[in-house]
């Protein structure tokens, strides 16, 4: 019973002592005046989500949860959305070349097609991202529009 005792305090001990490893969470900015959002190439439904379902990780209008806050998901949390916003990022859309956005908009066409994206561990804390078979299909034909628009520039 000792055992049990002592192995439950150095396991609370170690979730108090984690919190005081720094998380630094990637930065929120609400001014994005290159965002995608504002670009030629969406309208408003398809806007809609997007945020809902990709701007949570893919933009720099991120909004933590609470728990993003508490070691060890915070880690999790700061790694995902790093690496999400390396992949693309919606807050820079005009700062990217022709082409990048091009093949961002064929990524965006194929791992919703194949229901890669949101992640199901994204949706499990958040319902809201779990886009259904005509969601999926507007952003599809919004990417697949949104491509034939841009090629014409090039």
């Amino acid at each position: 019973m000792k055992v049990w005792h002592y192995s439950g305090l150095v396991v609370a001990l170690i979730i108090l002592g984690i919190q005081l490893v720094p998380t630094e969470l990637p930065e929120v900015t609400q001014d994005n005046p290159g965002d995608l959002i504002g670009s030629r190439i969406v309208d408003g439904e398809v806007a809609d989500l997007l945020q809902t379902a990709c701007y949570n990780c893919h933009s720099n209008v991120t909004q933590y949860p609470w728990y993003s806050h508490v070691a060890p998901v915070s880690w999790l949390v700061a790694k995902d959305v790093k690496m999400a916003r390396e992949e693309v990022n919606f807050s820079i859309w005009s700062e990217y070349e022709l082409m990048d956005q091009l093949a961002i908009l064929d990524d965006i066409y194929s791992t919703v097609e194949e229901k890669h994206m949101p992640l199901p561990i994204y949706i499990t804390m958040h319902a809201e991202a779990d886009l259904d078979d005509t969601q999926r299909q507007k952003i599809i034909e919004w990417a697949e529009a949104a491509m034939d628009i841009l090629a014409e520039e090039y």
